[in-house]
Protein backbone atom coordinates (compact mmCIF):
# COMPACT_ATOMS: atom_id res chain seq x y z
CA UNK A 1 0.00 0.00 0.00
CA UNK A 2 2.84 2.57 1.31
CA UNK A 3 4.61 1.39 -2.05
CA UNK A 4 2.11 2.19 -4.14
CA UNK A 5 0.88 5.66 -2.50
CA UNK A 6 4.92 6.76 -2.79
CA UNK A 7 4.26 5.63 -6.76
CA UNK A 8 1.53 7.93 -7.35
CA UNK A 9 2.98 10.14 -5.09
CA UNK A 10 6.28 10.17 -7.24
CA UNK A 11 4.60 10.31 -10.72
CA UNK A 12 2.69 13.42 -9.44
CA UNK A 13 6.18 14.98 -8.74
CA UNK A 14 7.31 14.01 -12.08
CA UNK A 15 4.76 15.68 -14.09
CA UNK A 16 4.41 18.44 -12.29
CA UNK A 17 8.23 19.63 -12.95
CA UNK A 18 7.44 18.36 -16.56
CA UNK A 19 4.97 21.03 -16.69
CA UNK A 20 7.31 23.77 -15.37
CA UNK A 21 9.53 22.70 -17.93
CA UNK A 22 7.26 23.62 -20.62
CA UNK A 23 6.56 26.56 -18.94
CA UNK A 24 10.73 27.38 -19.29
CA UNK A 25 11.05 26.12 -22.98
CA UNK A 26 8.12 28.62 -23.65
CA UNK A 27 9.05 31.69 -21.92
CA UNK A 28 12.87 31.10 -23.34
CA UNK A 29 11.54 31.14 -26.64
CA UNK A 30 9.26 33.93 -26.19
CA UNK A 31 12.11 35.91 -25.27
CA UNK A 32 14.32 35.10 -28.12
CA UNK A 33 11.50 35.37 -30.09
CA UNK A 34 11.40 39.48 -29.29
CA UNK A 35 15.10 39.89 -29.30
CA UNK A 36 15.51 38.10 -32.35
CA UNK A 37 11.92 39.38 -33.84
CA UNK A 38 10.80 35.83 -34.99
CA UNK A 39 7.52 35.87 -35.56
CA UNK A 40 7.41 31.44 -36.30
CA UNK A 41 9.38 30.77 -32.74
CA UNK A 42 6.37 33.40 -31.19
CA UNK A 43 3.60 31.06 -33.23
CA UNK A 44 5.15 28.01 -31.76
CA UNK A 45 4.92 29.55 -28.13
CA UNK A 46 1.85 30.01 -28.58
CA UNK A 47 0.61 27.11 -29.82
CA UNK A 48 2.36 25.19 -26.91
CA UNK A 49 -0.49 27.07 -24.33
CA UNK A 50 -2.67 24.25 -25.32
CA UNK A 51 -0.15 21.47 -24.37
CA UNK A 52 -0.08 22.94 -20.69
CA UNK A 53 -3.72 23.58 -20.12
CA UNK A 54 -3.73 19.72 -20.77
CA UNK A 55 -1.18 18.88 -18.87
CA UNK A 56 -2.84 20.66 -15.65
CA UNK A 57 -6.11 18.77 -16.24
CA UNK A 58 -4.30 15.57 -16.48
CA UNK A 59 -2.05 16.38 -13.44
CA UNK A 60 -5.29 17.29 -11.29
CA UNK A 61 -7.36 14.75 -12.26
CA UNK A 62 -4.41 12.12 -10.97
CA UNK A 63 -4.12 14.02 -8.11
CA UNK A 64 -8.04 13.65 -7.06
CA UNK A 65 -7.89 10.11 -8.22
CA UNK A 66 -4.75 9.66 -5.74
CA UNK A 67 -6.81 11.10 -2.46
CA UNK A 68 -9.81 9.26 -3.45
CA UNK A 69 -7.72 5.79 -4.34
CA UNK A 70 -5.25 5.90 -1.32
CA UNK A 71 -6.86 8.37 0.93
CA UNK A 72 -3.39 9.69 2.41
CA UNK A 73 -2.94 11.49 5.24
CA UNK A 74 -0.10 14.39 6.72
CA UNK A 75 2.79 15.35 4.94
CA UNK A 76 1.41 13.07 2.01
CA UNK A 77 -1.98 15.06 1.88
CA UNK A 78 0.38 18.29 2.27
CA UNK A 79 2.33 17.56 -1.32
CA UNK A 80 -0.59 17.00 -3.24
CA UNK A 81 -2.80 19.84 -2.36
CA UNK A 82 0.72 21.95 -2.83
CA UNK A 83 0.33 20.18 -6.18
CA UNK A 84 -3.63 20.69 -6.79
CA UNK A 85 -2.34 24.65 -6.00
CA UNK A 86 0.49 24.96 -7.41
CA UNK A 87 -1.51 23.69 -10.91
CA UNK A 88 -3.34 27.09 -11.20
CA UNK A 89 0.41 28.99 -11.13
CA UNK A 90 1.76 27.12 -13.84
CA UNK A 91 -0.91 27.53 -15.62
CA UNK A 92 -1.16 31.16 -15.53
CA UNK A 93 2.87 31.52 -16.11
CA UNK A 94 2.22 29.70 -19.26
CA UNK A 95 -0.17 32.08 -20.53
CA UNK A 96 1.92 35.04 -19.83
CA UNK A 97 4.86 33.46 -21.40
CA UNK A 98 1.70 33.02 -24.34
CA UNK A 99 1.16 37.25 -24.15
CA UNK A 100 5.20 37.66 -24.17
CA UNK A 101 5.38 35.78 -27.87
CA UNK A 102 2.24 37.58 -28.95
CA UNK A 103 3.35 40.88 -28.23
CA UNK A 104 6.49 39.54 -29.67
CA UNK A 105 4.70 38.59 -33.00
CA UNK A 106 2.85 41.95 -33.30
CA UNK A 107 6.59 43.58 -32.69
CA UNK A 108 8.75 41.91 -35.15
CA UNK A 109 6.45 43.74 -38.05
CA UNK A 110 8.37 46.55 -37.24
CA UNK A 111 11.80 47.58 -36.49
CA UNK A 112 11.95 47.41 -32.82
CA UNK A 113 12.07 50.41 -30.92
CA UNK A 114 15.62 50.33 -29.45
CA UNK A 115 18.12 46.88 -28.68
CA UNK A 116 16.29 45.45 -25.65
CA UNK A 117 18.56 44.67 -22.45
CA UNK A 118 16.37 44.82 -20.01
CA UNK A 119 13.41 43.03 -21.16
CA UNK A 120 15.59 39.64 -22.29
CA UNK A 121 17.25 40.45 -18.86
CA UNK A 122 13.81 39.42 -17.17
CA UNK A 123 13.68 36.70 -19.21
CA UNK A 124 16.45 35.21 -18.21
CA UNK A 125 16.24 35.85 -14.42
CA UNK A 126 12.62 34.23 -14.63
CA UNK A 127 14.58 31.26 -16.34
CA UNK A 128 16.86 31.06 -12.81
CA UNK A 129 14.14 31.13 -10.90
CA UNK A 130 12.07 27.77 -12.70
CA UNK A 131 15.79 25.85 -12.72
CA UNK A 132 16.33 27.20 -8.96
CA UNK A 133 12.23 25.69 -8.38
CA UNK A 134 12.43 22.53 -9.86
CA UNK A 135 16.04 21.89 -7.99
CA UNK A 136 13.92 22.66 -4.54
CA UNK A 137 11.93 20.27 -5.71
CA UNK A 138 13.45 17.27 -7.18
CA UNK A 139 16.07 17.90 -4.03
CA UNK A 140 13.32 18.45 -1.40
CA UNK A 141 14.93 21.78 -0.44
CA UNK A 142 13.47 24.51 1.39
CA UNK A 143 16.04 26.76 1.27
CA UNK A 144 16.36 26.97 -2.68
CA UNK A 145 12.33 27.41 -2.67
CA UNK A 146 13.20 30.59 -0.56
CA UNK A 147 15.92 31.90 -3.18
CA UNK A 148 13.36 31.67 -5.37
CA UNK A 149 11.50 34.18 -3.32
CA UNK A 150 14.58 36.66 -3.04
CA UNK A 151 14.67 36.60 -6.84
CA UNK A 152 11.53 37.89 -8.14
CA UNK A 153 12.55 40.70 -6.11
CA UNK A 154 15.32 41.22 -8.85
CA UNK A 155 12.77 40.99 -11.64
CA UNK A 156 10.35 43.30 -9.57
CA UNK A 157 13.24 45.92 -9.66
CA UNK A 158 14.07 44.97 -13.55
CA UNK A 159 10.23 45.71 -13.92
CA UNK A 160 10.86 49.09 -12.57
CA UNK A 161 13.84 50.33 -14.12
CA UNK A 162 11.90 49.00 -17.74
CA UNK A 163 8.61 51.08 -16.83
CA UNK A 164 10.52 54.43 -16.12
CA UNK A 165 12.38 53.72 -19.70
CA UNK A 166 9.78 53.43 -21.60
CA UNK A 167 7.77 56.08 -20.08
CA UNK A 168 10.54 58.35 -21.20
CA UNK A 169 10.78 57.02 -24.38
CA UNK A 170 6.87 58.29 -25.13
CA UNK A 171 6.95 61.51 -23.21
CA UNK A 172 10.23 62.56 -25.63
CA UNK A 173 8.39 61.68 -28.69
CA UNK A 174 4.58 60.53 -29.05
CA UNK A 175 5.40 58.51 -31.98
CA UNK A 176 6.76 55.85 -29.80
CA UNK A 177 3.57 55.33 -27.50
CA UNK A 178 2.10 52.40 -29.24
CA UNK A 179 5.37 50.43 -29.48
CA UNK A 180 6.46 51.47 -25.73
CA UNK A 181 3.06 50.66 -24.43
CA UNK A 182 3.45 47.00 -26.10
CA UNK A 183 6.68 46.52 -24.86
CA UNK A 184 5.21 47.68 -21.56
CA UNK A 185 2.59 44.77 -21.77
CA UNK A 186 5.48 42.65 -21.85
CA UNK A 187 7.52 43.70 -19.13
CA UNK A 188 4.00 42.97 -16.71
CA UNK A 189 4.03 40.17 -18.12
CA UNK A 190 7.19 38.75 -17.26
CA UNK A 191 6.21 40.62 -13.90
CA UNK A 192 3.49 38.44 -13.36
CA UNK A 193 4.92 35.40 -14.35
CA UNK A 194 7.47 36.02 -11.99
CA UNK A 195 4.77 36.47 -9.45
CA UNK A 196 3.47 33.29 -9.80
CA UNK A 197 6.31 31.27 -9.70
CA UNK A 198 7.16 32.96 -6.49
CA UNK A 199 3.57 31.61 -5.01
CA UNK A 200 4.71 27.78 -6.46
CA UNK A 201 7.79 28.60 -4.25
CA UNK A 202 6.08 29.39 -1.31
CA UNK A 203 3.96 26.55 -0.98
CA UNK A 204 6.78 23.96 -1.56
CA UNK A 205 7.99 25.79 1.23
CA UNK A 206 5.11 24.53 3.13
CA UNK A 207 4.96 21.06 1.27
CA UNK A 208 8.69 20.48 2.53
CA UNK A 209 8.26 23.02 6.67
CA UNK A 210 4.87 23.45 7.12
CA UNK A 211 5.55 26.35 7.22
CA UNK A 212 3.10 29.31 5.77
CA UNK A 213 4.93 31.66 4.27
CA UNK A 214 2.53 35.06 2.77
CA UNK A 215 5.36 37.73 0.63
CA UNK A 216 3.20 40.93 -0.05
CA UNK A 217 0.99 41.48 -3.10
CA UNK A 218 0.63 37.35 -3.52
CA UNK A 219 -1.17 36.63 -7.02
CA UNK A 220 -4.15 33.68 -6.78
Amino acid sequence: MREALDKALNQLIEESLRMLSLVREMTQKATEALVEGDRAKAQEVIGKDQEVDALELKIENEAITLIARHQPVASDLRLIFTVIKALTDLERSGDYAMHVAEDAFVLAQEPPLKRYVTLPEMGRRLLEMMDTLAKAVAERDPELARQVLSMDDQVDALYEEVSRELLTYMMEDPRTITKALTLMRVARSYERLGDHLENIAERVIYWLTGEVYKAPEDVY
